[in-house]
Parts: structure tokens; sequence; C-alpha cells
């Protein structure tokens, strides 16, 4: 007995699992109850993938020992692999309760609730794993890809700060791991860049070559993405149907790119979804559609693609949907008429100190607005950011009150709060000398109170297009925000969630008088000369001819961080104008939602007008 469990350990790690259940086998038949043997047994079993069999042979030996954590932890391991999430999950906890100190079963869990969706749940798993062993960075990247899935930015953030420190790795799954968690932190060109590393050398890693090949479309990188994506789809590559299936999607949203509007259907046609969630498949066959004209089609997709996607967000945004949910979720600070003159006059920026800022209903135009102004010499844009989403977290987390009423705040707390925004921005652009820095989010106009508490003289453009068109357009994205997403689930809460959002817009403007420019879509694009020169005159710039280039500069950016990637590399056109009508049907119960702002903005909804 003792000269055997070397030799049948030694098949296994021999790579011949066979001949180790041969061995243990026949060795059971004298002690069938020898723990080691079993154990043994039940990897050889596991290593030849016959999961049935080797299943209730880890379960026997729950029973048997049933205080060994190792055992628990296998036993849910190989559930996994069998399809029995649920069963595992409890598998996991006892291998936990049994032994609290050990990282692996809490790590495994933590993915195990990853793939259930249960993301909160996953975030205090495998920020728990991390605790127990602070030095690991496979812990620190499964705690950041949690919390990106919980949308918790600033803690995914601060795991992932150091990770240049961490190279060389020396561990390519690990580095491809690293790279996916950056891509959903939306660290876009250093997860490429991670990536080209370990395709040169490993060329023949497909998941690396496929997640490259969609961050270069990401990247509006064609041609590279087509020829990284190429040795995938060969016949003898080797895919799986998985592979092969992520593969037909990127090339039909090649295809789009490339106005191959034939193709890119049948691609997706043929290929069908990647499961009975995969809602982002629907949304590729809308845009399709769309560009072909049939829009019963499209709009038929992007029911089931919200269907699908509102399913998810219920499992891990539940209070978005509950019936008191408001149409559009909001959690900044608002400020009264009775309120306002309460507020303390205190020193702040003046306005060529402080940002401009760019606002609006996501797709109203605001990535356009954008990329005009990051491509003057004079001023600087970045990606969008929720910096005053984590501004008021931390005066939250001091003292809940503060953002019923924000007179409270002194002049100290308004300079910490300035220098804390600046901190945000230094991390995530270097700053070029001389420059004004423009922040773009659409939906800072929900924040207008406080950006205004902080920097009352700082200029605002709001980007206004056809109501309309904006809800069409909206409501043929999938948004990474949960917030905007459960606001899109369906087009009347999509209505409502327009007229809630701009309703307090207006209110708050009303109150606090902001140096505001109204930006029409619909104007900009009708005359781009004449509406380019009147926002310089408003910021004060005297020589806007570099603006009326600005799709040449954003081709040459390294990275456009919106839905709108693809357009605003574009030249100024009218595509945009007008879309709705081709949807009338479906807009006609909306009109009378969206009567008030319609009015107010004075658009019309004559298909001639």
């Amino acid at each position: 007995m003792q000269n055997l469990i070397p030799q049948v350990a030694a098949a296994l790690s021999a790579g011949q699992p066979q001949q180790a259940e041969q061995l243990c086998r026949a060795a059971l038949i004298e002690q069938p109850r020898d723990e080691s043997l079993l154990l043994l047994l039940a990897m050889s079993l596991q290593a030849q993938q016959r999961l049935s069999e080797a299943l209730p042979v880890y379960a026997e030996l729950t029973r048997l020992f049933p205080t060994g954590s190792l055992h628990w932890n296998n036993y849910a391991t190989v559930m996994v692999d069998a399809g029995m999430p649920e069963e595992a999950r409890a598998a996991y906890a006892k291998a936990i309760q049994l032994d609290p100190g050990n990282v692996l079963p809490r790590s495994q869990l933590g993915l195990l609730l990853i793939e259930l969706q249960d993301y909160l749940g996953a975030r205090t798993v495998l920020l728990e794993a991390l605790a127990l062993a602070p030095e690991s960075i496979e812990g620190r990247i499964n705690a950041a890809r949690a919390c990106c899935h919980c949308q918790d930015d600033e803690g995914a953030d601060g795991l992932l700060k150091p990770w240049p420190t961490w190279l060389p790795m020396h561990n390519d799954e690990l580095q491809v791991s690293l790279a996916q968690v950056l891509t959903l932190n939306s660290d876009i060109p250093p997860a490429a860049e991670l990536l080209e590393d370990v395709i040169a050398r490993q060329p023949g890693h497909l998941d690396a070559r496929l997640l490259l090949a969609n961050l270069y479309e990401r990247l509006n990188r064609l041609t590279d993405a087509e020829a990284m994506l190429s040795p995938v789809m060969e016949p003898g590559a080797g895919a799986s149907a998985v592979q092969r299936n992520e593969g037909d999607h990127l090339l039909a949203s090649l295809a789009l790119r490339r106005k191959d509007f034939a193709r890119a259907r049948q691609l997706l046609e043929q290929s069908g979804p990647q499961g009975d969630d995969d809602y982002v498949h629907y949304f590729q066959l809308a845009a399709v559609c769309d560009k072909q004209g049939d829009t019963e089609m499209a709009m038929r997709a992007l029911h089931e693609a919200h269907r699908l996607e509102a399913r998810e967000r219920r499992i891990d945004s539940p209070e978005y949907f509950t019936p008191l949910s408001p149409a559009m979720p909001v959690d900044a600070p608002g400020v009264t008429a009775e309120q306002y003159p309460n507020w303390p006059q205190f020193i702040a920026p003046e306005a060529h100190d402080s940002p401009i800022f760019v606002v609006g209903f996501p797709r109203s135009g605001t990535t356009m607005l954008e990329q005009m102004l990051d491509a003057h010499p004079g001023l600087q844009s970045m990606d969008e950011n929720p910096f005053f989403n984590r501004l008021a977290t931390t005066l939250r987390n001091h003292d809940p009150r503060i953002l019923e009423d924000l007179s409270v705040l002194r002049q100290y707390d308004c300079d910490e709060l300035r220098k804390l925004y600046y901190k945000m921005v230094a991390e995530r652009i270097l700053r070029r000398e001389g420059t004004r820095l423009v922040d773009k989010n659409p939906l800072n106009m929900q924040w207008l109170p406080m950006i205004y508490r902080l920097f009352p003289e700082a200029k605002f453009i709001l980007a206004l297009r056809h109501p309309c068109d904006v809800i069409l357009s909206c409501y043929m994205q999938s948004f990474r925000s949960r917030g905007l997403a459960a606001a899109c689930s369906t087009l009347d809460r999509l209505a409502h969630a327009y007229v809630e959002t701009m309703t307090r817009w207006l209110e708050q403007v009303s109150v606090l008088q902001p140096t505001l420019l109204v930006s029409r879509y619909e104007n900009l694009v009708a005359d781009f000369p004449q509406q380019t020169a009147r926002i310089a005159q408003f910021l004060g710039l005297d020589d806007a001819s570099a603006m009326l280039r600005f799709d040449h500069h954003a081709r040459n950016k390294a990275f456009i961080g919106t839905p709108s990637y693809s357009q605003v590399i574009e030249p100024v056109n009218r595509k945009g104008l007008g879309r709705w009508h081709n949807y009338r049907r479906e807009f006609e119960p909306l009109l009378p939602i969206l009567e008030p702002m319609l009015l107010h903005w004075e658009y019309s909804t004559d298909a001639s007008a």
C-alpha cells in the first residue's frame, strides 16, 4: 500500500489516468474505505472527464470524512463542471465553514457566483479571499472582475492600480485574465498590449486572439481585427463551437462597419445567440436590420434584447425594477428655490480655471461635441467618468445629510472636494499644460447642483436632439450603467426617463442659472461651421478651425470609450436625423408622454418638418 500511492500519483502526473484508475480499483477491493485511494480514484475519473462516475466517489469521501474541507471543495468543483451550480455553491460554503482560513474554496465560490450573476455576493467572497492572501495577483484580478460586474469602478481601479508592477507575469493564462478584467474596466489600450504580448509567445492561443480581435474593432483597427481573427476561424484551428460563434459575431460587426449589411445579417442568423441570455446578439441583429430598412425585424430583435437584458439586470439590480422605482434612477442631490439663497458664497475658480461640462441625455450628440472640443489645442477631454457620483459617495459616507442640503458645505469642504476631483482626473489622463479640461458625461446633468457648488463659474454645453431620435438611439444600445439599462428596458419607461431627467435639469437650471449654451444636433449638422463658431465664441476660443476637423482628430485617438466610437470618426452627416419616423407605429404611444419636452424645445412630430 505504501508503494502504491506514489505509483498512482506518478501515473496521474504522467497523464495516464486510466492506469491510475486501474491501480486504485484493484487496491480498493481490499481497502474500500481508504481515503487516499478514493481521492486518487476520483481524480483519475475527473481527469478522464468521466464526471458522472467521479461525482459519487467525491460524495462518498464527504460522507466518510465529513470534516475534510478539501473533499467538499473537490466535490463542489466537479459539480460545477457537471452543470450543478447550486449544489456546488452549497458544497463550497461547507468547505469554507470547515476551514475558514483556506483561500481556495472562497476563490472558487466567488468565481462561481460571477457565473451565477450574483455579483454582489461574488465581490464579498472574493474580497474576503484577497484579505486572506493580500499578495495574490490572481486574487486581486478575481476581486476586480467582481467589482467590474458590480459597477464598483472605484473598487476595481484600486485593485488594478498596481498591475504594471506585476509584469512580466510569466503566466499567460493569468495575463489573459488580467486583460479580460481591464477590458471590463474600459482600459482597452493596455488590455490590447497584454494580449499582443501573449500572442507573440503563443500564436495559437485562440481566446487571446478572439479578445484581441474584438478590442481591435473597439479601437477602430478593422484590418487588424480581421487579421487577428482569421486564424481562429480556419477549419483546422481547433476552435470550439463557442469560439466560432463569438468569431462569427465579430465578423458580423466588421461587415456592418464596412456596410456589407447582407453579409452581417447572414452571419448573425446562421450563428444565432450563444445562449438563452445572449442579449448582445439581438442588439447586433437589430442594428443590421435597421440598416437594411427591415424595421419590423429590427424592433422585434430590440424587444427581445431588452427582455433578456432586463432579466439579467433584475438579478444584479432588483432595486431598479420595483413598482415604485423611478423610470430613471437618480441618487444625485438637488437644490430647491428655497435652499439656494442659503448657499454661502465661497472663493471658487474662475471660468477659465474650471472644467467645461458637456451634458445631455445619452445619445444626444455629447460625444461629437466632446471630440470637437478635444480637437482644439487649448482644450483637453477625457472619456466618461462618474467623478461626481464618487464625490457624493465620499460625502454620503461622512454624513448622508450633507446631500440633502449642500448649503452645509464649508469653504474647506469645497476646496477638498475640488482637490479630490482633480486627483481622480489625473488618474485617468495626463494633463497637458495650459489646456482647459472638458468633462463630458451625459448624465452629469443630474449632478448640476453639486457641480455648480464646486465650480459656480463653469460653462455648460447641453447637447439637445429630437427626443424621439434620442429614445430610438438609446433603445438600440446596451448600456453598461445598470440604471440606464433599466431605464431603457421598455420604450415606455425610456420615454418617461427622458422626461423625468429633462424636467429635473430644467428645474435645477431655473434655480442655479449656470452659464449655459444649448447646442441642437439638428442645427449643428445643418450648418456645422456656423454652429462651431458659436460654440467657440461661447467658450472664448479665437480659432475654431481645428474643431471643424474633429473626425480626423478622433481617428488618431487610441480609444473612444462611448457607444458612438464608430460614428465620431466620420465627418458630420445628416444620417441620424428623423430616424424615428421609420418606427412611427412604435412611437405613437410615446408622443403624449414626450409632449411636454417636445413643446418646450419646439420639436415637431411631423415627418415633413
